[in-house]
C-alpha cells in the first residue's frame, strides 16, 4: 500500500479503537488546554446570541467524537468488503481526510483558548469545515451510513464557527489575559 497521511489501519478496522481514538485525543487536548482556566475564560467573554452553557461542550463533543469514530470504522468495513479498486482507493482518500480533520479539530482549542487567538482559530475552523465537507462528499458515494453518522458533526462545526466568529468580534479578536496571582 502506498504511503498516506492517515491513522493506522488497525484503528479504522476496530470499532472500539475507531471510537476511542477521537474521544481520547479530544479529551487530552481539552485537558491540556484546560490548564489555562478555559471555563473561566469562556464565562468572562462577551457571547453572541444562542451561546450554550459551558457544561454542554463536553457531552456534545464526546457524542460527536464517538459518532465520527464509528463512521470511520463503518466506511472502512464497507470498503474492505468491496471488490472494486475504486472503492478501496476512495476509502484511502477518506481515511486521509478523516485523519487531517482530526488534526485540525484537535488544534482548535489550543489556538482559541491556549494562545487566545480567535481569528487564527476561526481560520482553522474554516479549513476544518472544508475538510469535513470533502470527506462527506466522499462518503455520500461510498457509504451513506458513514455520511449520516458524520452529518451532525458538520452541523455542529457550523454552529461552532458562528460562536467563534461571534466571540472574536464581540471581544475585539483577543481573549483576556489570565490574571496574575
Amino acid at each position: 500500500m502506498p504511503w498516506s497521511f492517515a491513522l493506522p489501519q488497525a484503528i479504522f478496522a476496530s470499532p472500539l479503537l475507531a471510537i476511542a481514538t477521537p474521544i481520547a485525543v479530544g479529551t487530552t487536548s481539552a485537558l491540556l488546554t484546560n490548564r489555562t482556566n478555559t471555563k473561566e475564560t469562556y464565562t468572562n467573554l462577551r457571547q453572541p446570541p444562542f451561546s450554550p452553557p459551558s457544561w454542554l461542550f463536553g457531552p456534545a463533543w464526546t457524542l460527536l467524537y464517538g459518532l465520527m469514530g464509528y463512521a470511520s470504522h463503518h466506511a472502512t468495513t464497507v470498503a474492505s468488503q468491496s471488490l472494486l479498486p475504486a472503492v478501496q482507493e476512495a476509502n484511502r482518500s477518506a481515511q486521509t481526510l478523516y485523519t487531517t480533520q482530526l488534526g485540525l479539530n484537535f488544534i482548535w482549542m489550543p489556538l482559541f483558548f491556549g494562545l487566545g487567538r480567535p481569528a487564527t482559530a476561526l481560520g482553522d475552523m474554516a479549513l476544518l469545515i472544508g475538510n469535513v465537507s470533502l470527506l462527506l462528499v466522499n462518503w455520500w458515494d461510498a457509504d451513506r451510513t458513514a455520511f449520516w453518522l458524520m452529518a451532525p458533526y458538520l452541523g455542529w462545526l457550523g454552529y461552532a464557527a458562528y460562536l467563534n466568529a461571534g466571540v472574536g468580534y464581540l471581544n475585539g479578536w483577543s481573549l483576556p489575559k489570565k490574571k496574575s496571582e
